[in-house]
């Protein structure tokens, strides 16, 4: 089989999102939600409005994890510099996983932020193309976790569910 008769043939679905603010003089969770437009369509929308601005530093440690048993590792946890990567990065992994939301995201310069932060509308069926152009991922069950890390303190947690199936 092909590598586009197995994006044809999958399917990825988002079965939860939570969004967690750790420091909430920092910043708050105005919009944080799943939302199924119909059967073939859903999406998420998250949105961070930021109490301290500008915000001049910050890392995001991302991990991927397959429910099996427990949740397991596969292979898929690291802490990128995100003003770095944003200025200029060449990392292969740091590009890929800030590329699963990127297209939908304010976040689209390098640092200062001094605006709100906003993923608006991310479809299943982006992130489906994008995980499966570069890596391939088996059937399953699996967890997006994310820490998001300002002036050196974890100040949110951003965890997407989804089932891919084949």
């Amino acid at each position: 089989m092909n590598k586009l008769n197995v994006l044809v043939d999958s399917k990825l679905e988002f079965t939860n999102v939570k969004c967690t603010m750790l420091d909430r003089k920092f910043a708050n969770f105005e919009q944080c939600y799943l939302k199924a437009q119909n059967r073939t369509y859903k999406y998420i929308t998250i949105e961070a409005v930021l109490y301290q601005k500008p915000v001049t530093q910050f890392k995001v440690n991302f991990a991927l994890y397959k429910r099996s048993n427990g949740l397991q590792p596969i292979s898929i946890n690291t802490t990128i510099d995100g003003c770095k990567l944003l200025h200029n990065e060449r990392n292969p992994l740091s590009l890929f996983l800030f590329g699963l939301f990127k297209t939908y995201s304010n976040i689209n310069h390098s640092c200062p932020f001094d605006h709100d932060l906003l993923v608006e509308k991310l479809p299943t069926t982006f992130v489906l193309h994008h995980m499966t152009m570069f890596l391939p991922f088996p059937a399953g069950d699996y967890v997006f976790n994310s820490n998001w890390i300002a002036n050196g303190v974890n100040r949110a947690n951003v965890r997407v569910h989804a089932t891919l199936d084949q």
